[in-house]
């Protein structure tokens, strides 16, 4: 067991009794396989001496409950990572920032609190996941859709403020920017309640996000100022139909004005999340032996080597897919209009997919290509690292390197120049080629998005990932395109890119921190800040 820095064996045991007097025995976990199970399943440092890992874990119930953990910790200056359901995979897992923290798992407040489907919004406590959001909503035959991110099994709460994403309109699939309302116990022990919430009605709490004066609730967002307890979203209303259309150019340089005319229907509130693809790009079905020739030579293939392969076999360079939300008539009023636009670029070509109506079908929903652009939770993420063809050996684990390039083709030309380089002068496979396509879940951003596998038997593999990431997160920086989420190993890095005027954002951060958290328990190191008793260590 790892203690926590500054405590002795004698005060954590302490500790764990107190926390024993406030849940019971059943609800602490200090055992080593019960602690094993906090272990960040994916992490790149595997079995190493400086893996993140976990002294204990706690599971309240109650928010009273928590109250009750932070002032233990308080006493004992004992570290506090709170999670949600801790399935933050390829981002850090249930793993904290700082070894010897204490996990406390909120999977057990699992209580939806409100959902209004006139008013459009929910209350939810951390421990509740997409999937029981959903079920509710159909149960319960409420006219809303659950934006949902993939795999569905994740915390609303935990996932948002972690800034992550799904796939439906904008405005809520960014599930930060969807957020209203919060209920936070703060590092003394005291809750706090954001926005509306902060009045003695809770009459509009799902409604108005700023209430009156400065807004905190950033502060609790990939951030370690307290323990956010319940958190409010908005939700879409349950469309009358559902359109999806692929968008198909020819060559390589028209991804420029594909991305020029998604970005107008996008901002315009046309088109919902705008699916970027190349045929060049592998999948799980495999590849023929042509493209598998040109992917595997040195630095991968040329844009007149795959531009020439798409041509002889008559097939488009980039595709878009485009999903419409709303009623038929209008979706397809949308979908002609979308076509209007795109004619502008010489070649394009267009196919609807699918056309379905609300609510949908048993039927609908089994043969539904894009059932997550439908609000529907699924566990299909996990077959992208199935054994296949051009998987053999597939992995047990990947990080995510997710750096926001700008919303252009000529952002994502650039992209392909500057990795594909470095990737060359460092002298290992490159993840990407001149056919890569940037992740769109952010709205009015790109994400440019690679994998680096993590394999539990082999050490030395995890170590050049984590060097070849630590490098790429620096030749990003350099091209001004910052890392929006990383895993705990490179959180203190990649804050220290956001490096305007001396890193004044982050001196700024750990000025709040050490005000609002004098002791340093709250989850020390998250998002890069660090208590002042800690920043050394």
């Amino acid at each position: 067991m790892k203690l926590p820095p500054d405590v002795t064996e004698t005060e954590f045991s302490a500790a764990l009794e107190k926390f024993r007097s406030i849940l019971g025995a059943d609800r602490v976990y200090s055992t080593e396989q019960d602690v094993e199970l906090y272990r960040d399943a994916y992490s790149p440092l595997w079995g190493e001496n400086d893996e993140l890992v976990a002294s204990a874990a706690v599971a309240p119930t109650t928010v009273e409950e928590v109250q009750a953990i932070v002032r233990v910790a308080n006493e004992f200056r004992i570290p506090l990572f709170p999670i949600s359901t801790g399935k933050n995979l390829g981002y850090g897992g249930s793993a904290p920032n700082l070894s010897g923290s204490v996990i406390v798992d909120l999977c057990k407040m699992n209580k939806i609190v409100e959902v209004d489907d006139r008013r459009n919004y929910c209350i939810v406590e951390p421990g509740v996941s997409y999937f029981d959001l959903y079920d509710h909503i159909t149960k319960n035959d409420l006219k809303l859709i659950v934006d949902v991110p993939d795999p569905g099994w994740g915390s609303l709460v935990g996932n948002a403020l972690d800034h992550g994403v799904g796939y439906m309109m904008g405005m809520y699939r960014d599930h930060w920017n969807a957020h209203c309302f919060m209920e936070v116990v703060l590092p003394n022990g005291e809750i706090m309640r954001t926005g509306m919430g902060a009045a003695k009605g809770i009459e509009t709490w799902g409604e108005y996000r700023y209430g009156f004066g400065p807004i905190v609730d950033g502060l609790f967002s990939q951030g370690n100022f307290g323990i956010v307890t319940k958190m409010g979203f908005w939700m879409m209303p349950r469309p009358a139909h559902f359109l999806s259309a692929i968008v198909s150019v020819q060559k390589y340089e028209d991804i420029i004005p594909l991305v020029d005319e998604a970005n107008y229907l996008e901002d315009c509130g046309i088109i919902g999340h705008p699916r970027y693809g190349s045929p060049l790009q592998p999948g799980p079905n495999g590849v023929d032996a042509e493209l598998l020739r040109l992917h595997a030579l040195p630095g991968g293939g040329s844009v007149p080597e795959y531009q020439k392969y798409v041509s002889d076999r008559g097939l488009e360079y980039w595709n878009l897919t485009l999903f419409f939300y709303g009623p038929k008539a209008g979706v397809e009023a949308n979908y002609e209009f979308a076509k209007e636009r795109f004619s502008r670029i010489p070649g394009v070509t267009f196919k609807q997919t699918e056309s379905l109506p609300f609510p949908l079908s048993a039927e609908d929903q089994e043969k539904a290509k894009w059932v997550v652009s439908l609000g529907i939770p699924t566990m299909e993420r996990f077959a992208l690292g199935i054994r296949s063809d051009l998987m053999p050996k597939p992995s047990d684990g990947h990080i995510w390197f997710s750096p926001v390039i700008p919303r252009s083709g000529e952002g994502i030309i650039k992209a392909h120049q500057v990795f594909g380089q470095a990737f060359k002068e460092m002298g290992v496979p490159s993840p990407i080629g001149p056919f890569t396509t940037p992740r769109t879940w952010i709205y009015r951003a790109f994400v440019f998005v690679m994998s680096f596998s993590v394999y539990r038997t082999d050490p030395a593999a995890n170590r050049q990932s984590v060097d070849t990431f630590r490098k790429l997160i620096d030749i990003a920086a350099d091209h001004g395109w910052n890392e929006y989420r990383t895993a705990p190993p490179f959180q203190d890095q990649v804050a220290k890119t956001y490096s305007f005027n001396d890193n004044a954002l982050l001196r700024f951060q750990e000025l709040l921190k050490d005000a609002a958290d004098p002791n340093g328990i709250i989850a020390p190191g998250r998002g890069g800040v660090w208590p002042k008793r800690l920043r050394n260590v």
